[in-house]
């Protein structure tokens, strides 16, 4: 069975329809499991009163956000601290964003640069730069067409293999591997990596692969073959063909 990815939704209450938390909640569970739910804003005020009233329905975390200077968002900054907070201490594969608000763009693209997978979930006022940033982005208020309830902008790209493709110090290792446990013409059975790797004590069970033979494919690396029918074969790649594939 394949993982799932782990997601962090942060919203911006003053920018995101309590009536859509449904509809949130339920379309992001079409890609993972939402671990941390967070809502920002001033709950004092009567604005949110429609998203005070699905908090603890959806285990929604409220996060109090005081108007301490008029003309300046606080909760802006309150998301953008939390969210560079998850970045580099929790375990997560996407991050999203609930806001119509394009002030999020430069953080979106901050995300990205770390890795991980950034889904937008707005209204359709909001700024093309914030949608077009966004891995995939999601309307909250498209019209439906067939059985499609909103619309997402592909494609969809899977979390860990973004990753994966981009850690040198994993590279390293299951370059060290393959020539290491290397037979004929330079291939290398996945048994002997595998056991390599034990010996090692290198944690691959870490990249969230539940199987070492899909987190080998996926880095894109090497070639890959079978002889007996079931034994899988790798080979480290061409620096030109690693570079075609890049």
């Amino acid at each position: 069975m394949k993982d799932k990815e782990k997601i962090a939704l942060f919203i911006d209450a003053d920018n995101a329809p309590a009536a859509k938390i449904d509809v949130i909640l339920s379309e992001l569970a079409r890609y993972g499991v939402v671990n941390i739910r967070k809502a920002y804003g001033n709950w004092k005020s009567d604005n949110l009163k429609n998203w005070e009233a699905v908090l603890h329905e959806y285990a929604i975390q409220p996060i109090q956000q005081f108007d301490i200077t008029k003309g300046k968002n606080a909760t802006d900054i309150a998301i953008v601290i939390d969210v560079m907070d998850t970045l580099h201490t929790k375990s997560v594969d996407v991050i999203c964003i609930a806001s119509s608000d394009g002030d999020f763009t430069p953080l979106i693209t901050r995300i990205l640069a770390e890795g991980r997978l950034a889904i937008g979930i707005g209204e359709k006022k909001a700024a093309s730069p914030f949608v077009n940033s966004c891995s995939k982005f999601i309307y909250l208020d498209a019209k439906p067409e067939k059985e499609q309830k909103i619309s997402i902008i592909e494609p969809i790209i899977n979390a860990r293999e973004v990753k994966v493709k981009q850690d040198k110090v994993l590279h390293s290792i299951l370059l060290e591997s393959v020539t290491a446990c290397a037979e004929q013409g330079a291939w290398a059975r996945l048994g002997a990596i595998g056991t390599y790797l034990k010996e090692k004590q290198y944690p691959w069970k870490q990249h969230n692969f539940g199987k070492l033979v899909d987190l080998c494919y996926a880095v894109g690396l090497f070639e890959s073959r079978k002889t007996q029918g079931s034994v899988v074969w790798f080979k480290a790649k061409s620096i030109d063909n690693q570079r075609k594939k890049a």
